[in-house]
């Protein structure tokens, strides 16, 4: 049985690499190729594991609007939100094994070992750091990452140290599944706080092939073929931010409710809501008339660059300009901000909120201070860096590409 890893590295740029003299990866040339479009990390795990575009398999950004409960979902864990067929399906029937590591939307996946961080909320308002592991603590610790070095503003590249030193692990035991997926975070921290050219920033990525390395190391003892690939590329913040929520507010499209002088969204009369992601916003509008009122509205934002058709669901998709990019909130003033503003609460809020990755000045709160993020993405149009021993009857152009070259890889016996 054929072996290989495939091995998802958030934010590995292409001009990243050409700014730090990085022209090769583990021995392997880097190539620059185009991202998926919108450049989140959702839509491109999806990409993927089906090689179907947003359209296909349904994932149009990191959050979803569910119409038939009127609520949002950011990064929902369930493998069931990603539509089409498994491109390891073929595999799978002739013998295969599958494994994946640290992906999102993860959970329930049609493979034979799961790992992702899966905290438990507990009723007090607390949270339980867990890590899902399918077969039970196949990685042989409960919690193989220290998680609260994952999201938040202690959230720091060497978080990816402990997935690579526990996939490595894994592998060298020898009975690995054949085809591993895995996901290192580690780029994507001080580049949404710092931009491509803080020191930080070079550090960072000294940390992340320092852990590539060590993963690919033991993958080549085991007989792997190795795919090392980026899902977008991080580019500065150079422009303002917009406040697509703020501006259907205005327009009385975005509805909110009162709870103890706070505002809090109501979406059960909404007409049209913004799911802020970076520099893109899926828009989820009530009827043709609200789309057309979110159309004109949104576009009338300075910030804006394109509004066009949505996908997988969305009624309309905006795009912002080059150097811009789209923050959640609905509110005008401080006061008004609902209790999870200055938390880190992933789930609740209607879009990425990148302010996260900054204390406040509370030391027990996140920042809500837009203009401390100096690095967003989304746009699809700056390159993602691939790195691969795998030889290709077409070299891939694009995200989409490539995931269609693992495809017919998985394909052939």
């Amino acid at each position: 049985m054929r072996r290989l890893l495939v091995l998802n590295v958030a934010a590995l740029g292409a001009d990243l690499l050409r700014r730090n003299g990085v022209d090769a990866i583990a021995g392997m040339p880097v190539q620059a190729i185009g991202s998926v479009s919108p450049a989140v990390t959702c839509v491109a795990q999806a990409t993927l594991r089906t090689a179907l575009p947003p359209e296909g398999h349904g994932i149009p950004a990191n959050g979803l609007f569910l119409r038939e409960t009127l609520q949002t979902q950011f990064w929902c864990q369930s493998a069931n939100l990603v539509r089409g067929a498994r491109i390891w399906e073929p595999f799978r029937e002739r013998g295969g094994r599958v494994g994946m590591y640290f992906f999102q939307q993860s959970l329930g996946e049609a493979v034979d070992e799961v790992v992702s961080p899966a905290p438990i909320h507990t009723h007090g308002g607390g949270m339980i750091m867990a890590t899902y592991q399918w077969p039970e603590n196949i990685f042989g610790a409960a919690n193989p990452v220290r998680l609260w070095r994952y999201w938040g503003p202690l959230a720091s590249p060497k978080v990816g140290r402990g997935i690579a030193n526990a996939l490595s692990a894994r592998i060298r035991r020898g009975d690995a599944p054949e085809l591993i997926f895995a996901y290192l975070p580690t780029l994507d921290y001080e580049l949404q706080r710092h931009g491509t050219s803080h020191p930080k920033v070079a550090d960072s990525l000294r940390e992340a092939l320092g852990q590539i390395e060590t993963v690919v190391t033991a993958a080549h003892e085991q007989a792997y073929a190795i795919a090392i690939i980026g899902d977008y590329a991080i580019t500065d913040v150079t422009g303002t931010v917009a406040f697509p929520n703020r501006a259907l507010r205005a327009a009385d499209l975005f509805a909110t409710r009162p709870v103890r002088a706070m505002r809090y969204p109501d979406l059960y009369r909404s007409r049209a809501i913004a799911l802020c992601d970076h520099q893109v916003a899926p828009i989820y509008c009530r009827d043709a008339e609200a789309r057309q009122r979110a159309h004109d509205v949104l576009a009338a934002l300075p910030e804006v660059d394109l509004v066009r058709p949505g996908q997988a669901g969305a009624d309309l998709e905006i795009v912002a300009k080059p150097g811009c990019w789209f923050a959640w909130p609905w509110w005008d003033t401080p006061r008004e901000a609902p209790d999870y503003a200055t938390h880190v609460d992933i789930h609740n809020k209607p879009g990425f909120d990148p302010c996260e990755l900054f204390f406040g000045s509370n030391p027990f709160h996140c920042s809500a201070n837009v203009t401390r993020v100096r690095g967003t993405h989304g746009r699809a149009d700056a390159p993602i860096a691939l790195a691969t021993d795998l030889s290709f009857d077409t070299p891939p152009t694009d995200f989409l590409a490539f995931s269609r070259s693992l495809a017919a890889w998985a394909q052939t016996p």
